[in-house]
């Protein structure tokens, strides 16, 4: 088995309120995680102790887990300085920190090994408002969404426990040729483009991206991003 990285922190945290950048209630959220110590269960809607403020659009088995690359954080401390959001890992609500992962070096619906729990990647996060509000910048989810560094979901194939030191081991990969960064692509840059959508649409998709495919298909327009990136 091929070893894709390491899990460094596993992070988990409570809903609480939350509110937009210019002071308005944004309802609950649990955006803000802290690291675990020891090993977590890891089951169908997560991991053991963690939550999620809107389960319309959070949670649920197909974004279970959010991961994030710490690799990242270098990246965004450049542009945007030093920020103390940025001090530690936890800044974008992902429940697992790694090294040696990327959006390039993984593809949509590999299956994973992770302590004894079995994973499958289901898609990359689309970045919300609650970014902004948390980095303090107006345009903190669009630029996550315009980088291409946004993380990814898994989903929990086979209940276990994961813990930080955990190797993440590659167990299948069926479409080696669609990394992270191609779906990227499909989703925020060829947004249009028929073939790509349609060879995006045949791969094992959540419901919520197969009807966002065929809307794009049938209408030949891009879906409004502004609520979600803007609040």
């Amino acid at each position: 088995m091929t070893v894709l990285g390491t899990v460094h922190t596993v992070l988990r945290g409570t809903a609480q309120p939350f509110s937009h950048l210019d002071g308005r209630p944004g309802g609950m959220s649990a955006i803000a995680k802290s690291p675990v110590a020891g090993p977590v269960h890891a089951g169908p809607l997560g991991l053991e102790g963690d939550m999620q403020g809107d389960l319309k659009v959070h949670g649920g088995p197909d974004k279970a887990i959010h991961h994030y690359p710490h690799e990242h954080y270098a990246a965004w401390q450049a542009e945007l300085g030093d920020l103390p959001v940025l001090r530690q890992c936890g800044a974008f609500g992902e429940n697992l920190s790694s090294t040696d992962m990327t959006e390039q070096t993984l593809c949509l619906s590999d299956v994973v090994r992770l302590g004894s729990s079995t994973l499958v990647l289901t898609q990359t996060r689309q970045p919300c408002w609650k970014l902004n509000a948390r980095f303090g910048r107006a345009d903190m989810a669009r630029r996550v969404q315009t980088t291409g560094r946004t993380g990814w979901y898994w989903k929990v194939q086979e209940s276990g426990t994961v813990q930080a030191g955990d190797a993440m081991l590659l167990l299948e990969r069926p479409y080696p040729d669609w990394p992270l960064t191609r779906v990227l692509q499909v989703l925020y840059q060829r947004c249009l483009e028929r073939d790509e959508l349609q060879a995006l649409a045949a791969l094992p998709l959540p419901p919520s991206w197969q009807k966002m495919l065929a809307a794009r298909l049938e209408r030949g327009q891009v879906e409004d991003w502004s609520r979600r990136i803007d609040g």
